[in-house]
Formats: structure tokens, C-alpha cells, sequence
């Protein structure tokens, strides 16, 4: 067996940034009440960790890049029959990449929109209607199970893959190195050099800054009290 480089630090960072900001935005949403707040918060930055990712999906280095391993269904059967061999995402798990990427964006999107009927509203809330609002808030709530399945499958997948398969996906998203074979292909990863980093980085931060909603204008002053004479 050999060592050969996969992930780079940006991405394993985006990877962990990711896991924890979901498993606390789950959190603070069961709980509610003064957590409301920080689950907004969070929901801001899942958004600027979307972003980023998007970009440096199309400019990091080669096996974070989308180009490298999203795949048809050839691959994918290809992958089921052992066929396929590889060094970064399977065709398979390049599908459970998008799928989380993209329920966990529409759920942070959705959020965004949201409110409690107490005192919570999400930071784009006045930008639609109370009923577009309520009716967001409830595609939210049953999203929740949506996620919380991807979340079981994919470590469902990892469980399967340490006890059957003997290879571990923890480690490598923690060292950026993987363990092959002699024979398998170890070219060094290219891309994703400083420019690019600087690039995703504006990118996720354009993110979590729309969906902040400072950008809005300020909401007019209440009308003045009427005199009680």
C-alpha cells in the first residue's frame, strides 16, 4: 500500500464546517425558543459553506472539482459491478454529494424565508407574504426528515465501507491522504492554487452576505402614538 494525496485543506475544512454547522442548526431548531437566533445565524453560514463549495466545485483542486467525478449512469452501474476504479468520489458517492449539497441548500434557502409565529423571522422573511412565508415554514419543518435521512445514509455508507469493504472515508477527509494499492493511478492533484481559494472564498462570503438580508433597505418607522388628549 502507498499514500497518495485526495482532499486538500479546503475542502476537508468546508467538509467538517459543514457536518458541525448542520448537526447545531438540527439542534437549535428542535429546541427553539432563545436558540432561534443562533439557528438563523447558522443558517447564514450554511449558506456561505454552500457557496463556497459550488465554487471551488468548479476552480479547487481535481478530485474536489465537480468535472472530476460527477458521472453518468455508465459509471455508476460501472461502479455497481466493481468495475471502477478511482481516487476520489465513486459515481455513487458523487450522487450522495449532490443530493446533500442540494437538500441541505434548499433547506438553508427555505429557512431563510421562514418564521415561528413567536418572535423568530428569517432574515429574507419580509420579502414575500405572511402566507408565502407560513407556507416556506412548513416545507422547512418536513424538510428536516429529508436531511436527517441523507445524513443516516451517508453514514450508513461509511459504517459499510470501514466493516465490509475495509476502507476507511474518515481518515482521509481528516489527512487529505488515502491508502491504494501499488498499482492504482497516483497522479498529484492540480488546482486549486491561492487565486482560486481567494476566489470561493468571495464567493461563499457573497452568499452568506444575500442571505443575511442586510442588503435590504431599513423597514419604515412605526407611525407615532396619537396624543391621549
Amino acid at each position: 500500500m502507498k499514500s497518495v494525496r485526495v482532499w486538500d485543506l479546503p475542502l476537508r475544512i468546508f467538509h467538517w464546517l459543514l457536518a458541525a454547522a448542520v448537526a447545531a442548526a438540527v439542534v437549535s431548531g428542535q429546541i427553539g425558543g432563545n436558540l432561534m437566533t443562533w439557528h438563523g445565524r447558522l443558517g447564514i453560514l450554511i449558506a456561505g459553506l454552500i457557496g463556497f463549495r459550488l465554487a471551488w466545485g468548479l476552480v479547487g483542486s481535481t478530485h474536489s472539482r465537480f468535472a472530476s467525478f460527477v458521472r453518468g449512469p455508465g459509471a455508476v452501474l460501472a461502479y455497481l459491478r466493481g468495475d471502477w476504479r478511482g481516487l476520489g468520489h465513486n459515481p455513487l458517492g458523487a450522487l450522495s454529494v449532490l443530493g446533500l449539497i442540494g437538500v441541505v441548500g434548499l433547506q438553508t434557502a427555505g429557512g431563510l424565508f421562514g418564521n415561528d409565529d413567536i418572535a423568530f423571522q428569517g432574515p429574507l422573511y419580509n420579502l414575500v407574504s405572511k402566507e408565502t412565508s407560513d407556507w416556506i415554514t412548513g416545507l422547512h419543518r418536513k424538510g428536516f426528515w429529508l436531511v436527517g435521512l441523507l445524513v443516516a445514509l451517508h453514514l450508513a455508507a461509511i459504517a459499510f465501507y470501514t466493516r465490509v469493504k475495509k476502507e476507511s472515508l474518515v481518515a482521509p477527509m481528516l489527512t487529505g491522504r488515502k491508502e491504494v494499492g501499488p498499482h492504482e493511478r497516483d497522479t498529484e492533484p492540480t488546482g486549486g492554487g491561492p487565486v482560486a481559494l481567494i476566489f470561493a472564498l468571495a464567493v461563499g462570503c457573497a452568499a452568506a452576505w444575500l442571505a443575511s438580508g442586510v442588503w435590504q433597505p431599513p423597514p419604515p418607522p412605526a407611525p407615532a402614538a396619537a396624543p391621549a388628549w
